[in-house]
């Protein structure tokens, strides 16, 4: 099926990707991971649970790890232009047949929770409580120097279900691989904030969440990462990379968090706001797609991700190939 042309007047107004909740095992562990070894700042703790932003982010956080019998992601969640949009957003998704609730959430104003057609569970808000700037407190940089979350990567089962509902939603293809001989898409990057995705989907069983990308300032970062990492424990969460992309042209470290949950490092794209902007078309075949250099992917980046929360994986409708998207 042919990239759907763009709505650019969507029913409600999506700014941007804005944080996801993983529930961990062993909290103390994560934040360690998160805040220690990444540098996200936390926020806000308790004995259940931690919230982190990155650098440049007022937002209250970007992350929340919630203490948990099971590794999995609870929601994705995404921040609407103003309150209204939020109305129209609860109208949107029952006209979709779709489930809608409104929930109370720390540290966010009103928030509505819902999924995408395939049981991505999604949530909606305006308004987040805002700190004070961290940007220039340059004693609190370590780690990879994290500076703002950028993007999710999720399995899907039909691509072209999940590229036609985001397209709706006003989400826009920068880049795509297709299949050539049944027509169908591969993978598909989508963005709403100007970069080259918040949202990307790749063929496989699902859904599930195979990544989430964190924006850092050079790739010198990823190499003093690299370096931590290795001296401190932390050798064997080290999965992919460091690599360049040749979709999104991205400088990128792929590692796994202590339950498995697996994050990007991610720099070095390229700016996607004009709204005219053609997606870039890659041949399934071309293995410089996700890696323009660098050495292979192992396996379990192929095949492994975080399941979320009651949320039933089925198989991919296309047969499976040892391709992820970046």
């Amino acid at each position: 099926m042919p990239v759907p042309k763009s709505n650019l007047y969507p029913d409600f107004n999506i700014v941007r990707l804005s944080h996801v909740e993983f529930m961990v095992t062993d909290l103390a562990a994560s934040k360690a991971f998160y805040a220690d070894t990444l540098g996200l700042q936390i926020s806000y703790e308790d004995s259940e649970t931690v919230f982190l932003r990155a650098l440049e982010e007022r937002n209250h956080h970007c992350i929340i790890l919630r203490k948990g019998q099971k590794a999995e992601a609870n929601v994705l969640g995404f921040k609407v232009y103003d309150e209204q949009d939020l109305d129209k957003a609860e109208i949107y998704f029952k006209e979709k047949g779709l489930p809608t609730e409104w929930i109370e959430r720390p540290h966010q104003g009103r928030t509505l929770r819902t999924q995408d057609l395939h049981g991505i569970p999604l949530e909606f808000y305006a308004r987040m409580n805002q700190l004070d700037p961290i940007h220039q407190q340059y004693k609190l940089y370590k780690g990879v120097r994290p500076l703002r979350i950028d993007h999710f990567n999720c399995f899907s089962t039909n691509v072209d279900e999940s590229v036609a509902f985001y397209n709706d939603l006003g989400f826009r293809v920068t880049e795509y691989t297709e299949d050539e001989e049944s027509k169908k898409l591969w993978a598909a990057w989508m963005h709403r904030k100007g970069g080259v995705h918040d949202m990307a989907f790749t063929n496989g069983r699902g859904p599930r969440l195979h990544h989430t990308a964190f924006w850092v300032p050079n790739p010198l970062a990823i190499i003093d990462l690299l370096d931590l990492m290795s001296t401190t424990g932390y050798l064997e969460n080290i999965e992919r990379g460091p690599g360049r992309h040749g979709i999104s042209n991205a400088f990128f470290l792929y590692i796994r968090d202590p339950d498995g949950h697996r994050i990007e490092i991610y720099c070095s794209d390229y700016m996607t706001v004009d709204p005219d902007l053609e997606p870039i078309k890659w041949d399934l075949k071309d293995p410089q797609r996700q890696t323009l250099w660098g050495a292979p992917a192992p396996r379990s980046w192929f095949e492994e991700g975080t399941t979320f929360a009651n949320t039933e994986i089925s198989d991919s409708q296309l047969a499976a190939q040892p391709i992820v998207a970046p």
